[in-house]
């Protein structure tokens, strides 16, 4: 027992008139509970590290009360053969045949106010009438038919008076002799048994009976009683049901062989049948109800039902037990020589010889009190529902506190689970609960109850008022100081510490549905003041510390107490190693306090869980950092092996997918750490994502230049349409400025080969020939005038300067096949564009390379000088080597400024013939034209050629020979 079940005595002993008194013993202490000097209770407390324990007596006796019993009248001049009440009044039926009639004594100085003049009343009877010669013989029994104003009598036979004058109306005379009857009071049908007969009567509703049914049965009936469309009777030594249509019969079971059959009928329209001591439920076809039993101290005479009690009559007393399953004794009233047991309106009675007590039934909240005190909470829980309708109010409060009050006591017992069963009943505030657990850490701003202060919400209202002054006084000199608890409790506490969680875990698993369905509401009616504008808002709402949540009012007690259980629900499934299941809650929607968590998380290494709680409270950085950190301790192999595959490079590229579109910065800054390990799929996260490319290529290029040109390749592969003219522009570069380096290094230590090709030269050619965006005059400005000539070559013909082209391929790189390749590429990008004769100038334009070799040779370096070096044009300043290399070794990206300027010129395929035409002034004196080229081209490429035009790009020195030669070939072609 529990100082709390001490309070309960305390103020149950004030509502009873019980004296409370007590003293020391060996280990704790010996308390009494007495009235007018007898002991009614006595119990010790005992003292250990748990607090008290209470330990019954052998003679321990039932606090609770159903009844206060209450002597009506004694004295009665002759023996009582039968007994009922009518209205306020007692009919006793004397053994002289004389009915005799008493009502409440009005001098009495104790009456109670006719609160219901229909009722009984707590105070002496006196005689008020005596009916002489009532009947000839004995009444065995009486019955008020109240519907119908009658009293039906059983002497020898069965008669009905009116009432309440006690005219003779109807004399059974087919009754006589009955023993037993039974009245269905909704059908107006009596049923009675004499000798080996069974009769059935209909009441016609005036002065007469009809008979109905007359059936024989086997023997002599001893009780019986209607169910239903049958009467189950009572034979001798065994029950049976009789079918009021047909007369057949069934059996049930036998009564036993000492106590008669004894047949008692149900409110619920069920029986109990006597076997014994034993009463058994059955159903109105007499099948079994239930396996339970009613096991009275012996074989009972009489049985009344009054819910929620069966009150059974013996000799010297009178049992109560409770209807409710294990059916539980709850109080002996002793009586001697009682005889007859009957149920009135508000009370039972009971006769004997020569008096008759009344049972009054105690107040149901005094008896809650009563119970609730000498901890029968499961009792006092079912008297809770019998409370009228119109104390719904105080029902709810009696169940409530009760509810509490047996969780407590369950759990002091070690019944964590029931006692969070009965948490959840009483609807008792989360805080209250969690104030048991004080290893669970709760946001600060909360102020949580202490248990103490719910304890007493199950007394009346006027118990508490008298009970509320001097509680603390009396407490203080009956209960001893608690000693520590024993160093040896240390491990019987943790064991059952797992035990008391997984209880708390069911109870906030429960009733979390509820609490965040309410919070989730608020942040909804939220989101819609915000989406209208409600200017109220913004002064009543601050920002909150979780950046998941958006904005909490400050009196949100919806969402405090959301983040209250779910703080106290990640702890104790962390406590109890559920750490999947303590993930599973944040993954979902959760309203965990940050602080708290974290730190619980990052003592106890929940590195999933502790990610999960920043993604959830959008704390993405945290986040991210944490990750990068657990996979930098993979690759040292600090971590677990099932953890290192779980924390690789990719889960971060995976955490960052979902932010792209909402923080694409903060994308930027994290995919840096996997860029270099994970390159295509972090590419493939800037594509997925739609993070622009340009915003991209300038973080690269400021924070990870050695990645941009890779970033950029992937790009182009993976979606060639997707790069920009500027992004094509920084491919470029960042290639060219690798490639000069190389050729710096190269020239320095004079080794230079100009058909050397290095990885990085050979995508810079493809680039410029396949990529169109970049600005070639900018380009052209950075390339050493005696080196790199195939790039140069490549850049003039993107300016549409041909001829300097084919001048590089055939006198430069001595390569004709590249200028042939040239020629192709330049028609066939014109063909469609211009007519087929105009669009072959191109092999003109080679054709006269190869027929003029000293002509087109003499200038051509001069004229590209001139062109790199047009005013027209900006030079933009390329990065050199030396600053490629510094800070700290990393490449630095060139960048050329202007580099936006991306002016193409004009095509103009006539642009050689210009250039030819301007030199028609040049001496005659030249050198020997280049006729093995001339003729290749011719044979290759003269359908694209015009044979006319050819022929006057010969020089006039050109010999009869060389000019036979080449019309052959035209005329062969």
């Amino acid at each position: 027992m529990t100082w709390r079940d001490v309070i309960g005595f305390y103020e149950y002993k004030k509502a009873r008139d019980l004296t409370l008194t007590h003293q020391p013993s060996g280990r704790g202490l010996d308390v009494q509970l007495k009235r007018n000097g007898d002991v009614k209770y006595l119990f010790s407390l005992e003292q250990n590290s748990n607090g008290l324990r209470r330990d019954r007596k052998e003679n321990e006796k039932m606090v609770h009360s159903a009844y206060d019993s209450f002597e009506l009248l004694k004295g009665c001049p002759t023996k009582i053969d039968a007994i009922e009440s009518y209205s306020s009044k007692l009919l006793l039926g004397c053994s002289d045949g004389s009915l005799r009639i008493y009502c409440s004594d009005s001098s009495g100085a104790d009456r109670s106010p006719p609160s219901d003049l229909h009722a009984l009343r707590k105070e002496p009877y006196a005689l008020e009438r005596n009916v002489a010669g009532f009947s000839k013989k004995a009444l065995l029994s009486m019955e008020v038919l109240e519907s119908r104003e009658l009293l039906l009598s059983l002497s020898e036979s069965i008669a009905f008076h009116r009432l309440p004058n006690l005219e003779t109306i109807a004399v059974t005379t087919k009754a006589k002799d009955a023993n037993v009857y039974s009245w269905d009071d909704r059908k107006g049908f009596l049923c009675f048994a004499r000798q080996k007969r069974v009769c059935i009567f209909r009441h016609d509703g005036g002065r007469g009976f009809v008979e109905v049914k007359d059936f024989g049965v086997p023997d002599t009936v001893k009780s019986m009683s209607w169910c239903g469309e049958n009467i189950c009777l009572g034979i001798r030594k065994e029950y049976m049901i009789l079918n009021a249509t047909n007369g057949a019969l069934s059996e049930v079971f036998s009564s036993g062989k000492i106590a008669p059959p004894l047949v008692v009928a149900l409110p619920s329209g069920g029986l109990i049948l006597g076997k014994e001591n034993i009463g058994v439920f059955v159903d109105q076809n007499g099948k079994l109800l239930q396996a339970d039993r009613i096991c009275w101290s012996e074989a009972p005479t009489v049985v009344v039902i009054q819910k929620p009690y069966a009150i059974a009559l013996f000799p010297r007393r009178v049992e109560i037990r409770s209807l409710r399953v294990p059916y539980p004794l709850i109080q002996t009233i002793v009586l001697h020589n009682a005889r007859h047991l009957i149920k009135s309106n508000n009370a039972v009675v009971v006769a004997l010889e020569n008096s008759v007590y009344g049972l009054f039934p105690v107040p149901l909240g005094a008896q809650i009190v009563q119970l609730t005190a000498s901890g029968n909470f499961e009792e006092a829980l079912t008297l809770c529902k019998l409370l009228p309708p119109e104390d719904a109010s105080l029902r709810a409060a009696k169940e409530e506190s009760i509810h509490i009050r047996y969780a407590h006591y369950r759990f002091d017992n070690g019944c964590y689970e029931e006692a969070m069963e009965h948490f959840l009943a009483s609807q008792v505030d989360i805080t209250y609960v969690l104030s048991l657990y004080p290893s669970i850490v709760l946001p600060k701003t909360t102020a949580v109850p202490e248990p103490e202060k719910l304890m007493d919400l199950s007394l009346d209202a006027s118990q508490l008022s008298r009970g509320s002054s001097g509680l603390s006084d009396d407490l203080e000199t009956l209960l001893p100081q608690l000693s520590e608890s024993d160093e040896n409790a240390a491990l019987e506490f943790k064991k059952m510490s797992h035990n008391t969680l997984m209880a708390l875990i069911k109870f906030l698993q429960k009733k979390r549905y509820s609490i965040v369905e309410k919070a989730a509401a608020e942040g909804t009616e939220e989101v819609v003041l915000d989406a209208v504008g409600d200017n109220f808002t913004s002064t009543r709402f601050k920002k909150s510390n979780n950046k998941g949540r958006g904005n909490i009012p400050i009196n949100s007690a919806a969402r405090e107490m959301a983040a209250i259980l779910d703080t106290a629900l990640l702890q104790a499934l962390l406590l109890t190693g559920q750490s999947s299941a303590a993930l599973e809650l944040l993954k979902g929607l959760n309203y965990c306090d940050v602080k708290i968590c974290e730190e619980i998380l990052q003592k106890g290494n929940h590195h999933a869980a502790l990610l999960e709680l920043y993604r959830s409270n959008s704390m993405h950085r945290e986040a991210l950092k944490l990750l990068h950190q657990l996979v930098e301790e993979s690759k040292s192999n600090q971590l677990q092996a099932e953890l290192i595959q779980k924390f690789s490079p990719e889960a971060i590229i995976e955490y960052l997918k979902p932010l792209c579109g909402t923080d694409p910065m903060l994308v930027l800054e994290f995919s840096m750490l996997v860029l270099e390990s994970c390159p295509t799929q972090t590419i493939e996260l800037f594509l997925s994502g739609n993070i622009p490319a340009d915003l991209v290529n300038s973080y690269l290029k400021q924070h990870a230049p050695n990645m941009q040109g890779r970033y950029l390749e992937l790009m182009l592969a993976m979606n060639e349409n997707g790069i920009s003219g500027n992004l094509q522009n920084e491919m470029v570069q960042i290639y060219l400025s690798e490639v000069l380096e190389w050729y710096s290094e190269l020239s320095a230590q004079q080794i230079w080969d100009e058909k050397a090709y290095s990885p990085t030269r050979k995508k810079l050619l493809s680039a410029l020939e396949s990529i169109s965006g970049y600005n070639p005059e900018a380009l052209l400005r950075h390339l050493p005038p005696d080196a790199l000539f195939e790039e140069r070559a490549i850049l003039l013909g993107k300016m549409n300067q041909h001829e300097l082209a084919l001048s590089l391929y055939v006198h430069k790189l001595h390569v004709p096949e590249l200028a042939l390749v040239y020629c192709d590429r330049v028609y066939e990008s014109v063909v469609h564009q211009q007519p087929v004769k105009s669009s072959g100038n191109i092999y003109l334009t080679l054709l006269q390379i190869y027929l003029n070799p000293q002509k087109t040779t003499k200038n051509f370096e001069k004229r590209i000088t001139n062109l790199v070096l047009s005013p027209n044009t900006n030079i933009p300043k390329l990065g050199s080597a030396a600053s490629i290399k510094a800070k700290g070794g990393r490449k630095k990206i060139a960048s050329i400024e202007g580099a936006e300027d991306m002016r193409i010129s004009p095509s103009n395929t006539d642009s050689s013939r210009s250039d030819g035409d301007a030199e028609e002034s040049s001496e005659e004196g030249g050198s020997p034209i280049m006729l093995d080229q001339v003729l290749d081209l011719l044979s290759r490429r003269w359908e694209r050629i015009n044979g006319a035009q050819a022929i006057k790009l010969l020089p006039r020195e050109t010999k009869l020979q060389v000019l036979s030669k080449i019309l052959n070939c035209l005329q062969c072609s």
